[in-house]
């Protein structure tokens, strides 16, 4: 068996809908890191046991939010420790616009995890780049790196797209295989 969190800071409500699709499909804990940059009680020690990490956090002027880089500062003490060394890592993010520089905060959030010493997973996604796609289709965001989502910025978090839901749901999915087969479980 193997345990996977999920860490993520969510402003409007949207990253927590794609951090809990991404948590359905991996069948991972979910850690909130609060509107002060910190995770509840007991947060520090389910990501030191966990064997995968997915980091998650809003694109907010090109990376990500003061909230989660807060947590990403004060996870230093496993850094120093390499307590994190070799555990899987995966990220996503939503933003306002199609673009949204979200590719930025993936590469922060990667960026993250390489220092960690961590095991990067993209999302093994094809996209959904034909004159036929739907808005609605699977990785029609077309992002490899990490799960992208778009929500518009008057939209309300159940008004996402329940194509960028599944796109989640199914990294999750694929970041929880690579976790078991990295193990050896599988």
């Amino acid at each position: 068996m193997t345990r996977i969190a999920v860490v993520f800071h969510s402003g409007y409500g949207h990253t927590l809908r794609l951090a809990q699709a991404v948590a359905d499909g991996a069948g991972a804990e979910l850690l909130a890191v609060d509107a002060e940059g910190n995770l509840p009680e007991g947060g520090w020690d389910s990501l030191n046991a966990a064997d995968a990490i997915i980091m998650g956090s809003p694109t907010y002027m090109g990376t990500v939010s003061w909230q989660f880089k807060k947590f990403a500062d004060a996870s230093s003490k496993a850094w120093f420790t390499q307590a994190w060394k070799d555990k899987i890592f995966a990220g996503f993010t939503n933003s306002a616009t199609m673009n949204g520089d979200k590719l930025s905060t993936l590469h922060y959030l990667f960026t993250l995890a390489m220092q960690h010493s961590g095991i990067w997973v993209g999302t093994g996604l094809m996209p959904s780049n034909s004159k036929a796609a739907d808005r609605n289709d699977v990785n029609y965001v077309g992002s490899f790196s990490g799960a992208m989502a778009q929500s518009p910025s008057d939209a309300s978090p159940e008004e996402m797209p329940a194509g960028d839901l599944e796109t989640a749901r199914l990294f999750g999915q694929r970041v929880a295989a690579v976790t078991a087969q990295f193990k050896g479980l599988r």
